[in-house]
């Protein structure tokens, strides 16, 4: 790692990750919740002002003292409008705003793509791939075949990177990662997810891969009519099925899961939990050079994804 600079109001020490901040797209405020969850943040202005009442709603539920990432901050942050960057900057305590993402080289130790278009990432990464700066890119990586193409051969180069859903990470489903034996052989998961497939089609496929490993195949989906979402299903080589539910008119994401000899039903409550252990994993990465988890995993993830997104309804 460079030598690090400690421009930043909050570094306290010279061993500190300087961390840039790039935003943002519809309807996605993580620049907002992330640089808090590193940074801490303005309660009430974040309470008044956020454009998205959901981030103060479980911000505002954490104790002050829990809130940061020891040795880690956001000191730069760039949006596609430089307002989105400055109101960024007020509400979650960045110090930097920068006019492009350029100007944050040799100024941030990583950078953070926060953005849930997938179909852009290859273009977003591209620039800092070529400078050899680590990067956590938002689910999900891409959502073709052919960009992921791009993403393994920079994973051949050797280049650091990773990306990952939030739900991998959920407090209440990360108990049955390779441990749902209480309930015999799995036969069935099903899971709710709501907002549209596009951006949330990752949470469901990251939320139930862990739980049973690789071995997925797409068996068919199922569009719901004047709804955005659908019905999607996939058989595991364990010999379980997995219907996920994904639907704009539902809030909640739960889950089920069946075997041979019992079954459970969990529901995902504490979203800031799971941001802050994505965040504190893709930290872990940039101190050990080593993966949370193999990018074996993302590669299949991500090709369930393509495949569902194009396959015959």
């Amino acid at each position: 790692m460079n030598q690090l600079l400690t421009t930043h109001p909050l570094v306290k020490h010279p061993e500190a990750i300087r961390l840039g901040m790039i935003g943002m797209t519809p309807g996605n405020g993580h620049p907002y919740s992330w640089s808090a969850i590193f940074n801490n943040y303005c309660k009430e202005a974040m309470s008044q002002e956020c454009p998205f009442p959901g981030i103060p709603d479980y911000l505002n539920k954490v104790p002050n003292e829990s809130i940061g990432v020891p040795g880690a901050f956001v000191t730069h942050v760039c949006c596609d409008k430089k307002s989105d960057a400055l109101h960024v900057s007020k509400l979650s305590n960045v110090a930097h705003v920068v006019d492009s993402p350029e100007e944050m080289l040799g100024e941030v130790d990583a950078v953070i793509i926060a953005t849930d278009i997938g179909s852009e990432h290859v273009k977003r990464a591209r620039f800092w791939m070529e400078h050899d700066v680590p990067l956590l890119i938002d689910k999900p990586l891409c959502d073709t075949r052919e960009d992921l193409a791009v993403f393994l051969d920079w994973n051949r180069q050797g280049k650091k990177f990773m990306s990952a859903s939030s739900m991998r990470y959920c407090k209440e489903y990360s108990p049955f990662h390779r441990n749902c034996f209480e309930f015999g052989q799995p036969r069935l998961l099903v899971l709710t997810m709501p907002k549209q497939w596009k951006t949330y089609g990752i949470h469901a496929l990251e939320s139930v891969y862990p739980i049973l490993g690789p071995g997925f195949h797409v068996v068919k989906r199922i569009d719901t009519p004047h709804v955005e979402g659908g019905t999607f299903v996939l058989r595991h080589d364990s010999g379980a099925d997995i219907v996920i539910e994904n639907r704009n008119d539902i809030w909640w994401s739960s889950l089920m899961i069946v075997g041979t000899k019992g079954e459970t039903i969990v529901r995902c409550q504490d979203h800031y939990t799971a941001f802050r252990r994505l965040l504190l994993a893709f930290i872990e990465y940039l101190r050990t050079g080593t993966r949370p988890f193999d990018f074996e995993e993302t590669r299949e993830v991500i090709e369930l994804l393509a495949d569902l997104n194009t396959i015959n309804l």
